[in-house]
């Protein structure tokens, strides 16, 4: 798998474990743990990439460092 930025957080409202990936729009996933979150989000990026690449859209090179800080 591709080495994207992910940021996880707890969504109190929700209850459950949020995975954002900034560098692949639209890409999230989550889950009860972070554990399950993590692994939903490497499917997720997987589908991301695979949609992508099947209509002719360009799949972002991971920067490979934070994109910024807050």
């Amino acid at each position: 798998m591709d080495k994207y930025e992910i940021i996880l957080y707890w969504s109190e409202e929700d209850k459950i474990f949020i995975v954002e990936v900034p560098e692949l729009p639209g890409c999230m996933a989550h889950g009860d743990t972070q554990e399950l979150a993590l692994a939903n989000a490497k499917e997720a990026i997987r589908l991301w990439i695979d949609t992508a690449r099947e209509f002719g859209d360009i799949v972002p090179t991971p920067r490979g460092q934070r994109l910024m800080y807050a």
